[in-house]
């Protein structure tokens, strides 16, 4: 059984804009994600970009990865170990988001640093599409 989610909750997602096309695949032990910046360009495909603490990075507008996954029933947690990705930074990398269901949506949070290094939280909220 896989479960594919796109995500409804836009936010301000450094280098993928404030409006990225999103989506987000769980099957029973493997996950996939993919985001692209909805004003894309040519000129921005060679731009990669570096990763706040606990997130991946992205590269032309681009970011897209998969791996494995665990959840922690008592803290709602949910561990992603990243086996591949489009940047070279993110394999390997392990990646912790706060999960929870809401009014059949799925929301992520996480905890993360804003390009200057600031601690920020960011909230993805995705609805089911299968």
């Amino acid at each position: 059984m896989k479960i594919i989610l796109r995500m409804v909750k836009k936010e301000l997602i450094p280098f993928l804009g404030s409006d990225p096309i999103a989506i987000l695949v769980y099957s029973k032990k493997y996950f996939a994600a993919q985001f692209m910046k909805k004003d894309r360009s040519l000129e921005s495909i060679t731009q990669a970009t570096s990763a706040g603490q606990n997130n991946t990075a992205a590269i032309g507008g681009y970011d897209a990865y998969f791996g494995t996954y665990k959840v922690n029933e008592e803290t709602g947690d949910v561990t992603h170990t990243l086996i591949a990705s489009l940047s070279p930074s993110n394999i390997g990398m392990t990646t912790v988001r706060t999960l929870r269901v809401l009014n059949n949506q799925l929301m992520l949070q996480l905890k993360t640093t804003t390009p200057e290094g600031e601690d920020i939280v960011r909230t993805l909220i995705w609805k089911r599409i299968n």
